[in-house]
């Protein structure tokens, strides 16, 4: 079968109504197969204002927001006798899940009921959340309900060697296949550095900027960042900490950390511009399966202390490209951006080293992954 040929199905609990790495990754997919010819079909909750146009065509499925003070998200409810209808007439050859939820699963049983091969990508540590939510009873649970559905399917793909270890431990004998993730670095790059954008913003030449990146939610490990900050601030450390991003939890963040710049969301070149001017990353974040922000910050020649988890483990180089802590190690974060505070040559020197490793993640070549396996799984089962 040759590229022209795939029909695919693609499902996903967030694909464009909330910005997120998972569903920017997965528009990025669904652009590179139909730049080779694929046949393309979206299934996902949507909403009347999404966050970004979506790439490709997408079908809106069946949906409710969800409780606990995170209704920007939505939970799929299956296929409904339209979105059914829809299916049979777009007559997919391959179906690819992307998240462990009722949509999803519904769209495993169909691929069964059908004889379709079904390719499931892993994007989110949702066993990682319930800690942050006073949950942490649920955890196994969680664990059992993505085992169960990742051993459901054809074949998985994990965006870094330990989480396809993660996937064994917990039993999942389904072949696994790394499809890591890439960067744009035509945005993410040093030149995009601005002392004029910081010292607007208050951030004077000579302190160390250090930076977060992300949505504003507890799962970001906004706890921990506090605390680290917390302790370097005991110390005497002169540096300035510069938060980029938006969530719910904004305002608890800026009151944990009164004296931080809080940049908003910033999107396109104006992102590369706000990463790049940065001197030190921090993300102490456990929750990520691939460390996308980490990725940027590298591309961008900016240094990065990171918890030892998914999102940085075969990433990161630890020493090289920047400092790696034990999750809960609040005086070990302190202590890693110090050194970068204090040691210029140091912090320049994992920079530069950043930028030659960032360099071998091209989307194209990574996105092109995705398209073998699918030719490879439908060859595969077709025998």
């Amino acid at each position: 079968m040759l590229a022209p040929e795939l029909r695919v199905a693609l499902f996903s609990g967030n694909y464009n109504y909330t910005r997120d790495g998972a569903n920017q990754t997965l528009n990025r997919l669904v652009g590179h197969l139909l730049g080779r010819g694929a046949a393309v079909r979206v299934y996902s909750p949507t909403s009347k204002r999404p966050a970004f146009a979506p790439t490709g065509d997408l079908v809106s499925t069946p949906s409710v927001r969800l409780p606990g003070g995170r209704a920007e998200y939505k939970l799929g409810l299956g296929i409904s006798k339209e979105v059914r209808r829809d299916l049979d007439a777009f007559a997919p050859n391959l179906i690819h899940v992307s998240a462990p939820e009722f949509l999803n699963h519904a769209a495993v049983r169909y691929a069964r009921e059908k004889g379709i091969p079904v390719v499931a990508s892993y994007h989110t540590r949702f066993e990682t959340y319930v800690q942050y939510y006073g949950l942490a009873f649920l955890k196994p649970l969680a664990i059992s309900i993505q085992r169960k559905f990742y051993q459901s399917v054809d074949e998985v793909l994990a965006p870094s060697q330990m989480m396809g270890e993660i996937l064994r431990e917990w039993g999942v004998t389904t072949p696994v296949t790394r499809w890591s993730r890439g960067v744009d670095h035509d945005r993410f790059n040093p030149a995009r550095r601005s002392l004029e954008w910081r010292r607007a913003l208050g951030i004077a030449d000579d302190e160390i900027a250090i930076g977060f990146l992300g949505r504003l939610v507890k799962e970001k490990g906004l706890d921990v960042f506090a605390k680290a900050i917390h302790a370097l601030q005991k110390r005497g450390v002169r540096h300035k900490v510069l938060v980029v991003g938006e969530g719910p939890a904004e305002a608890w963040f800026a009151k944990e950390i009164p004296d931080a710049v809080f940049a908003g969301f910033v999107t396109g070149d104006d992102l590369g511009r706000a990463v790049a001017s940065m001197d030190v990353f921090f993300n102490p974040s456990v929750t990520e399966t691939f460390g996308n922000v980490t990725l940027e910050a590298m591309a961008a020649g900016v240094p990065v202390v990171a918890a030892r988890a998914s999102g940085a483990v075969g990433l990161l180089e630890d020493n090289v490209t920047g400092l790696i802590v034990d999750p809960d190690d609040v005086e070990g974060y302190a202590d890693a951006m110090q050194r970068f505070c204090e040691d210029e040559a140091f912090r320049v020197g994992a920079g530069r080293a950043g930028v030659a490793e960032a360099a071998r993640y091209d989307w194209d070549t990574i996105n092109q992954t995705v398209l073998d396996t699918y030719l490879r799984v439908i060859e595969r089962e077709s025998n």
